[in-house]
């Protein structure tokens, strides 16, 4: 490994499955949603979305325990919207799992790429109704909670870390795109330590709903019954009807390989290869060539042949195009020997930007306890012959896994994570 290699050395992740990282994972091998109604803001009768990926909320002990200042009374009042505590609490957590402390040493060598694709736009829609029901001004926060790249600040602030700070936006990939960066920080040796990562908090109203307009989230097919919530995400499969929107934050801490060897910091994976595409195509529909040359890139950037990959964690939104395009490019690129394939947002939902954060903690878990995840809800589709994992947990030692994500505005982000025992 070189020197400049960037290394995972701690991780954590919030999501519809729960609050503490191996309640996630268990629930995710027994192939257990976390979708359930939407309850993020009072429903009209004739509102289109009614299901939804909620995290949890964070519990008083949590809060009122002294731990995390962030999380003080004062703390939220002032960083109302959601994206803020929950991004913090995931990378002070991913920090003490990794054992690295920054100190005033190393500060200056800390960089931040832990982004968000929507940001705290709750906030400032809360202010402008305020503004207009009762003609009172915003509080003054209410601008520096709609800042994207205040997340990151915030982060930087919390932690100490006084390196390069960038906000990594590139809509539903922003989670991978942001540990790319990172390891192009690295690479470069213009940082020692990266906090990556992403989160979103999507469930406000005229954000679902849009999501609803343009087409993209679950509707039930005309004249059907309401399903449960937790049949409703079903990725690659022959009945799928959108993605269903859901919230989450993940943390990853990259370490170059001989920072990680001079302060005694446990290597847990790597990112082997990676690669970055734009479609330069449509605003929302995934363009094969480009979704295809972005998967070859980061097989090849890793050294290897599509052959020595033994897993894929895929994009999988549930969308009718995007997982046929997804499915036709692993295709191209493995021919008739894709790898296993497994789809978290059939569990999760889909978080927006922090989804490929979130799938990436999960994939790092994969590859620690040797299992993939099942893709649940999975009906095959006669026009995708995928082996998806399906319904239950599978054992498979994984040395290779290749993280697919994309977003709109044709950004596609794929990473090659290498196993260190």
């Amino acid at each position: 490994m070189a020197a400049r290699d960037a290394v995972i050395v701690g991780y954590d992740a919030v999501s519809a499955l729960g609050l503490d990282l191996e309640d996630q994972w268990q629930a995710a091998l027994a192939g257990t949603s976390g979708i359930g109604p939407l309850t993020r803001f009072p429903l009209p009768d004739d509102f289109p979305v009614t299901i939804a990926g909620q995290a949890p909320d964070l519990p008083d002990e949590l809060v009122k325990g002294g731990r995390y200042p962030f999380l003080s009374a004062r703390e939220q009042a002032a960083w109302s919207s959601p994206v803020f505590k929950y991004s913090m609490l995931t990378v002070a957590r991913a920090l003490e799992g990794s054992g690295l402390e920054i100190t005033e040493d190393i500060a200056p060598r800390v960089a931040v790429t832990y982004s968000s694709a929507i940001g705290g736009l709750d906030a400032v829609l809360a202010a402008d109704r305020r503004l207009q029901r009762e003609n009172k001004l915003p509080p003054p926060y209410a601008n520096p909670n709609s800042c994207i790249n205040m997340v990151g600040g915030k982060i930087a602030i919390q932690t100490g870390a006084r390196g390069p700070i960038t906000t990594t936006i590139t809509a539903c990939a922003t989670g991978l795109t942001s540990m790319l960066v990172g390891a192009m920080l690295l690479a470069q040796d213009r940082a020692d330590v990266v906090l990556c990562g992403a989160v979103d908090f999507a469930l406000v109203e005229p954000i679902v709903a849009g999501f609803y307009t343009m087409n993209g989230v679950y509707i039930p097919r005309e004249g059907q019954e309401q399903e449960p919530p937790h049949k409703a995400s079903r990725p690659f499969s022959v009945d799928r009807r959108g993605f269903v929107i859901a919230e989450g934050a993940g943390a990853v801490i990259l370490v170059a390989a001989e920072f990680a060897g001079a302060h005694g910091l446990r290597a847990r994976a790597a990112i082997a290869g990676w690669s970055m595409t734009s479609d330069a195509h449509h605003v929302v529909a995934p363009y094969l060539p480009t979704v295809s040359r972005c998967i070859q890139e980061a097989i090849a950037d890793a050294g290897l042949e599509p052959a020595d990959i033994d897993a894929v964690n895929a994009h999988a939104a549930s969308t009718r195009v995007g997982d046929q395009v997804e499915h036709e490019a692993l295709g191209q690129v493995f021919g008739a020997r894709v790898p296993p394939v497994t789809a978290n947002k059939s569990l999760l939902g889909h978080a927006m930007g922090a989804s490929s954060a979130v799938e990436t903690v999960l994939t790092l878990l994969g590859m620690r306890d040797n299992v993939l995840p099942p893709t649940i809800n999975y009906t095959p589709d006669p026009s995708m012959e995928i082996d998806c994992v399906a319904e239950e947990s599978r054992a498979l030692a994984q040395e290779f896994v290749l993280k697919n994500s994309f977003g709109f505005g044709g950004c596609n982000s794929c990473a090659v994570f290498r196993h260190i025992s």
